[in-house]
């Protein structure tokens, strides 16, 4: 679909607008920034848990797993 991202695989493919899309590319990598940076900025341990639903998870596998998936959407969005 022009001017769509798709998602996807699994049950089913979706397609979001590209102007979505380039937010969430955004998004994401403000996350990845705030994650990954040191000082006041920096998102906290706990803050992190909630992210990941309350999970405990590894904060640097988590990190790299949102800068891996910002850079996907940019990526994809580049166009």
């Amino acid at each position: 679909m022009p001017g769509s991202t798709t998602l996807g695989p699994g049950h089913g493919v979706d397609a979001i607008e590209h102007p979505d899309a380039q937010r969430l590319a955004s998004v994401m990598k403000q996350l990845h920034r705030l994650l990954d940076t040191e000082g006041p900025e920096r998102i906290t341990d706990p803050q992190a848990a909630a992210l990941c639903g309350g999970e405990a998870h590894d904060r640097a596998e988590f990190t790299a797993w949102v800068g891996h998936v910002s850079e996907r959407l940019v990526k994809a969005t580049s166009s």
